[in-house]
């Protein structure tokens, strides 16, 4: 038998936590209890002045990029627009229903303002590496190569 949904309710209010919208097994979920990032911080005092604007905080910054890459997201630009709505994003960064989100060109400013022509990203790379295999979360026994070709989206006259 054929239904139709009437009632439509997008002005309900509900008393919700953020953690309640994000799935007990989310992969979020798992690196933020697997990965303490806290070290972060030690790496790049030296990089921020004691003066000015408070800045975005340097967790965020690396957590972005590992959202961006975890899941495949194709750019910074990208990366922001699905944190706006993603709520398990959001939960992984620390950020709330509406705590404002960095503009995406933040990322690229801090890069080449702080962290260009530095071993920072090899450095936490390596942190995090260690840490998953101490937790033997993965193994050097098997080595998988992905040779996929992945067509690029840099061409500006070209049409999506």
């Amino acid at each position: 038998m054929l239904s139709k949904h009437d009632s439509i309710q997008r002005d309900q209010l509900e008393m919700i936590t953020l953690d309640q919208l994000v799935p007990p097994n989310h992969l979020v979920r798992k690196m933020e209890a697997a990965i303490d990032f806290t070290f972060i911080y030690d790496l790049v005092k030296d990089m921020y002045s004691e003066v000015g604007r408070p800045s975005i905080d340097p967790v965020i910054l690396v957590k972005l990029t590992f959202i961006q890459y975890t899941f495949g997201i194709r750019s910074m630009r990208k990366t922001i627009e699905e944190v706006e709505t993603n709520m398990a994003y959001r939960w992984f960064l620390g950020y709330g229903f509406h705590d404002k989100v960095p503009h995406f060109s933040t990322f690229g400013k801090n890069y080449e303002r702080r962290f260009k022509d530095t071993d920072l990203f090899e450095q936490i790379f390596y942190r995090i590496l260690m840490t998953a295999a101490n937790k033997k979360l993965i193994s050097a026994e098997h080595v998988f190569v992905d040779s996929t070709h992945v067509k690029a989206s840099a061409n500006k006259r070209e049409k999506l």
